[in-house]
């Protein structure tokens, strides 16, 4: 089996970030409170994001498109259940500066570039299935026979 240049990179990378992730943990003086919220979130990623991408996949999406929908979908979830905690927050906090940013513009935001990305594989795919495929060659009238 032969790997890739461009995949032992990127697993390379993976693992280092993986290394800052561990390393962060160990400054966190409330461990319990971050290992509920992965719990939370593995949860709601298993019992709702997942299934949901699925069936919309395939109830929803017409045959080719399957793949990068179910994608977007998945980012889509993912990013909401990051960012479920700063969209439910009541109100404006007491300090301006521990939330200083419009979230949930920025969440929609992202979910318009997550939009845009899909539908610009869509277009990049439909392209080149078009032109794969040679001219359809359609009968003249002299060539079509009368039923026998």
């Amino acid at each position: 089996m032969r790997v890739s240049v461009t995949r032992l990179l990127t697993g390379a990378a993976g693992l280092a970030l993986m290394g800052v992730g561990a390393s962060l943990l160990l400054d966190v003086p409330d461990l319990t409170g971050v290992l509920v919220w992965l719990g939370g979130a593995v949860v709601l990623h298993d019992a709702l994001i997942a299934p949901l991408v699925l069936l919309i996949g395939l109830v929803l999406v017409p045959g080719r498109a399957h793949g990068p929908v179910r994608g977007a979908l998945l980012v889509a979830g993912a990013l909401t259940a990051v960012a479920l905690p700063v969209l439910l927050r009541p109100g404006k906090p007491a300090n301006s500066s521990v939330l200083p940013l419009d979230y949930p513009r920025n969440w929609l935001l992202t979910l318009v570039a997550v939009a845009t990305v899909t539908a610009l594989v869509l277009a990049m795919r439909r392209t080149r299935r078009s032109r794969r495929q040679p001219p359809s060659q359609v009968r003249s009238s002299s060539q079509v026979r009368p039923p026998s």
